[in-house]
């Protein structure tokens, strides 16, 4: 697993924007969970992507193997006072992309950026918004519907990955963007990214 190569800082919170492994199988969450347990961070966030086949066909049996983390499916939680909302959704990248997650652009996918609250703080989203660390092949593959949801809402954070030549931070008006991807299209890893959130 790659997971294990990856440097990881120590921090309060832990934030994973989906991508654990092909995760077909019990065995893959169920051994990504044990990595998770393994971290020192008091507070662990997760999320699913386009390969977390499991997570997308049954949502509790992943969050009863995640026991050792918060997994968000459209859902958020609040975490010393940051509230945080979690979606794994992304447009349909190819026909050959692994498609867990995967939703048409337009009115299904929007569906989904409408549930995310307006007092989210940080953001976490499989998908970049459109334009931003987005670009794969020439082509842009985020979403134009989650931009304009960002642009509305104004979280302090949005974290996301999916497209993996891209890494790193950004800040746009009043949001950081953060692709925090770990796997660049050769298969080398990355460090993992770190942020201060502001204090209040």
């Amino acid at each position: 697993m790659l997971h294990q190569r990856v440097e990881i800082p120590d921090g309060d919170l832990l934030i994973f924007a989906g991508d654990m492994s092909v995760c077909r199988t019990l065995q893959d969450v169920a051994g990504f969970n044990t990595f998770l347990k393994s971290l020192p961070h008091p507070y662990k966030v997760v999320i699913g992507g386009n390969h977390d086949h499991l997570l997308a066909s049954s949502p509790d049996l992943g969050r009863e193997l995640l026991r050792d983390a918060t997994y968000l499916q459209d859902e958020s939680v609040i975490i010393e006072g940051i509230k945080i909302h979690g979606s794994p959704w992304q447009p349909i990248f190819n026909t050959n992309a692994c498609d867990a997650f995967a939703l048409p652009r337009g009115g299904a996918i929007l569906q989904k950026w409408d549930l995310i609250p307006e007092d989210t703080d940080i953001l976490i989203t499989h998908s970049p918004p459109a334009g931003i660390m987005d670009e794969d092949g020439g082509a842009s593959h985020g979403c134009s519907d989650l931009l304009h949801a960002v642009q509305r809402i104004k979280p302090t954070f949005h974290i996301f990955g999916h497209i993996h030549n891209h890494n790193g931070i950004q800040r746009i008006g009043c949001t950081t963007f953060v692709n925090c991807n770990v796997k660049d299209k050769n298969n080398r890893v990355r460090p993992a990214l770190t942020f201060d959130y502001p204090s209040r």
